[in-house]
């Protein structure tokens, strides 16, 4: 939540804009190995990361960086604190599958759903505008099943439901109401800041229903996403360094509740969280739920090697392991300093 990009006197009233966009894209780290492997024999292709800012969507769909794109733009007319009016407009972007075939690239797009844009809900102080978005993949995707040859290909449905809120007084509300399993969904501002994103990579569930209807456009499908914050700029370059400084990391998958590590038991590694949640609990308390991005641990390495909290899944997830040498201890000490304010926040 945050101020409106846009508000200004009109001389009949004061009129309020903002806008919201989610980018999905398909990261890799994240995948299971019957997929990925899939997909690095040339099947699909893998995603870099959304940039931290978003100020050319366009640019961006040309260097084909995100899989689709969900943006709603809107504008309130106030006037005596009431609202008299209201607009908007949204559009979707489409990107492209491209596989690789020897030395060809060759480039498919994909068959896009009917925009849905239902009635904004409108009340004296506030408009709150949705927009569903979505298509079918250009190409068939690789989905696990229990079955030989335990990979089957199909062309899987994607889609998000984007709200954004203008209310009187100049605030803007962003949220993802509905999203696919899968892809990975990220949230920008008004602002096309980064500001929150899916925390749960659910290619399972989501291969489960790829032939079931189970969409905005078939049965229906009404789950909320989980989301989470986005991580800090720290953070992310934290994990650029881990993933793609040199040494590949180890991995470990936990189960919900499974416990990662527990508080006082020695430890020298740190933790990449690449999908899912885990929760930070001290003393036995809960303090922060962190998401994929946040790099957890560096308490133990600068403060004796004893770990200062259990780190506890709360839903399916997956870390890497990474040793306490391949990061800075300048950039730990920054880190740990802002999860001490994390924590004292939560708590």
């Amino acid at each position: 939540m945050g101020e409106a990009t846009g508000v200004e006197g009109t001389g009949t009233g004061t009129r309020v804009e903002s806008s919201a966009l989610v980018l999905s894209w398909i990261p890799s780290e994240s995948m299971p190995p019957v997929v990925r492997a899939a997909f690095d024999l040339g099947l699909a292709h893998f995603d870099p990361p959304p940039p931290e800012v978003v100020t050319d969507l366009d640019a961006l769909q040309a260097q084909n960086a995100f899989r689709f794109a969900n943006r709603l733009s809107a504008w309130i007319e106030v006037r005596d604190g009431r609202i008299v009016d209201h607009g908007y407009d949204g559009t979707f972007h489409m990107g492209v599958t491209t596989l690789s075939f020897g030395k060809r690239d060759v480039s498919f797009a994909a068959v896009e759903h009917p925009i849905e844009q239902p009635a904004p809900q409108v009340t004296e102080t506030s408009v709150r505008f949705l927009q569903t978005v979505g298509c079918r993949t250009g190409v068939p995707m690789p989905r696990p099943v229990k079955r030989k040859p335990y990979v089957q290909v199909v062309a899987p449905p994607v889609w998000t439901t984007l709200a954004l809120t203008l209310h009187a007084d100049g605030r803007a509300e962003q949220e993802i109401v509905q999203a696919s399993p899968f892809p990975r969904h990220w949230l920008y501002d008004g602002e096309g800041r980064l500001v929150a994103k899916t925390g749960v990579l659910g290619l399972l569930e989501f291969a489960g229903e790829t032939l079931t209807g189970e969409t905005p456009w078939g049965t229906g499908d009404d789950r909320a996403p989980v989301l989470v914050p986005a991580e800090s700029a720290l953070e992310r370059r934290l994990s650029e360094t881990v993933m793609r400084g040199g040494k590949e990391p180890a991995f470990r998958t936990l189960k919900p509740q499974e416990t990662l590590v527990e508080q006082g038991e020695p430890g020298d590694a740190l933790f990449l969280l690449l999908d899912g949640l885990l929760m930070v609990e001290v003393d036995g308390e809960p303090v922060a739920e962190l998401g994929p991005g946040a790099i957890l641990g560096e308490r133990a390495v600068l403060e004796g090697e004893r770990r200062t909290a259990t780190l506890r899944a709360t839903t399916r997830a997956k870390v890497a392991v990474v040793a306490a040498d391949q990061v800075e201890r300048a950039a730990l000490a920054e880190l740990s300093e802002g999860h001490r304010r994390e924590e004292h926040r939560s708590s």
